[in-house]
């Protein structure tokens, strides 16, 4: 498996399988895009902002997109920043997500003064859950009637990650390719 930087053109199509299909963004605040366009258009406009730091996973170096991942400052204190993720539904159940993220937030804590890494989730989406609590996030909170989404009001589940608590080993971490 290997992380690359996200090429919102070169990879909108495949990504377009996550961003195109209405399951896969049921816990966005978007609904799905109409099209592969509008796929490419919200990657750029997520790497060209405040998501600069996304991923592709990738079985090859070239391969096409299986995921993404994306860790990015919040604006609000340099030293917070947020963690997401989406893998393709085929890719689902084969740790793409945990492993594509320890490995990012890995080198975000051996590179920058992060302190706390966070994300954001909407308390039905029970497999994101699981994805962050493998990756040694806590629970912290949950924020009632947060977002305002194409579903409708929804709750935030908070989980968070301190520089100082003890992440666990992830086994078969992805090559990353600068």
């Amino acid at each position: 498996m290997y992380l690359r930087q996200l090429d919102p053109v070169a990879d909108g199509p495949a990504l377009h399988v996550i961003f195109g299909d209405p399951q896969s963004c049921l816990w966005l605040p978007e609904p799905a895009s109409i099209n592969v366009d509008a796929t490419i258009a919200k990657l750029k406009l997520w790497t060209n902002g405040f998501e600069a730091t996304s991923w592709v996973i990738a079985q090859s170096p070239d391969g096409p997109a299986l995921g993404r991942i994306s860790l990015y400052n919040t604006g609000r204190d340099k030293d917070i920043w947020e963690a997401a993720c989406m893998v393709c539904p085929e890719a689902r159940g084969l740790n793409y997500a945990a492993r594509a993220l320890a490995v990012a937030i890995e080198r975000l804590f051996a590179t920058t003064t992060a302190r706390r890494v966070f994300a954001d989730i909407d308390p039905d989406n029970q497999a994101s859950m699981k994805t962050f609590e493998k990756l040694g996030f806590t629970q912290e909170g949950i924020l009632r009637g947060e977002w305002e989404t194409h579903i409708g009001i929804r709750d935030s589940v908070i989980y968070g990650l301190l520089r100082t608590d003890q992440q666990p080993h992830i086994q078969a971490k992805p090559v990353v390719i600068d």
